[in-house]
């Protein structure tokens, strides 16, 4: 059982800022490895949940945070990982002194280790074309999985989001998608004319079947709401069968589709909107992809570039 303090910090990510279930389970699991190393057992499977430790954590310090941060260097955590923890704790921490229960934060002399930026991989339009022309059959599995892919690449929106859809997200007339994204915050998402087409395909061959659930916009063969695993194992098997990588994530079709957008001129604001990134800066990083591709497109198509 986590930590009392920890229980009213993931209460409060859930109740007041509506993070997901799986945000809130790796800001637990964070939580949990550093109080375990505050008890003196970072080794231990079960966190430590005594008034002592509570105490421990009251009065950690910099010095503390640097202990944890040290060790976690020694079983060679990445760079992007302990990032994610030093924010987990600052977080925390930040939370702590509203409540009063410290009076200033021990992260806030900590300095978030420096990232290697790594640009985002994505398709080429061809290959995106070849992907998607990959579900052939005309049965109600063949035609969900069509829609899948199309819908994936006309708005965007993370494989999360994409088995979450419910038939009333949908505006039929408007050719719009309602998104849950991260932190619940909602947001519309334009279908383009392939998606709307292969949607109402499978839509229309779908109310022909007793599905189970009636809510969900893609489902199973059993009639029940389709799952992420699902989801990256039908990708797989319509890569291999365009003969492109199968190791390519559902999350490679987001960043094509920020990048093809970019690349056809397409406004970064509106980028960031149809994605549902909450900072601009995260946005940003497909300008660097774009700029690359225009300098090899340059390099290759002028006379004088070389």
């Amino acid at each position: 059982m986590a930590n009392p303090l920890v229980r009213k910090f993931l209460a409060f990510l859930q109740h007041e800022r509506n993070f997901s279930d799986h945000t809130i389970r790796s800001y637990g699991a964070d939580l949990a490895q550093f109080v375990r190393f505050l008890a003196g057992d970072a080794g231990a499977a079960e966190a430590v949940d005594d008034e002592a430790v509570c105490d421990r954590i009251r009065r950690a310090g910099p010095i503390d945070l640097r202990g944890f941060l040290a060790e976690l260097r020694r079983s060679d955590y990445r760079r992007a990982t302990l990032a994610r923890k030093i924010a987990t704790l600052r977080s925390f921490y930040k939370f702590l002194a509203r409540q009063g229960e410290v009076q200033r934060s021990p992260v806030s002399s900590v300095r978030t280790p420096r990232q290697d930026r790594r640009l985002p991989k994505f398709l080429d339009p061809t290959d995106v074309e070849r992907l998607l022309a990959a579900p052939k059959g005309k049965d109600l599995l063949s035609l969900r999985d069509a829609a899948m892919l199309e819908v994936l690449y006309s708005t965007g929106m993370r494989v999360s989001e994409l088995v979450g859809l419910n038939l009333e997200d949908i505006d039929p007339i408007s050719d719009v998608v309602r998104v849950r994204g991260k932190g619940r915050r909602e947001r519309l998402a334009p279908l383009g004319s392939y998606a709307v087409r292969a949607l109402n395909r499978y839509l229309e061959a779908r109310s022909q079947t007793d599905a189970r659930d009636e809510e969900a916009v893609f489902l199973n063969r059993h009639g029940r709401r389709l799952n992420v695993r699902s989801v990256r194992r039908k990708l797989a098997k319509y890569l291999a069968m365009a003969g492109l990588d199968p190791s390519v994530s559902p999350h490679t079709l987001r960043h094509s589709f920020a990048t093809h957008m970019l690349e056809r001129g397409a406004d970064l604001r509106a980028v960031q909107e149809l994605l549902g990134h909450r900072s601009l800066s995260t946005t940003q990083i497909y300008t660097h992809v774009t700029a690359r591709r225009l300098k090899e497109i340059y390099e290759a198509a002028h006379p004088r570039a070389n």
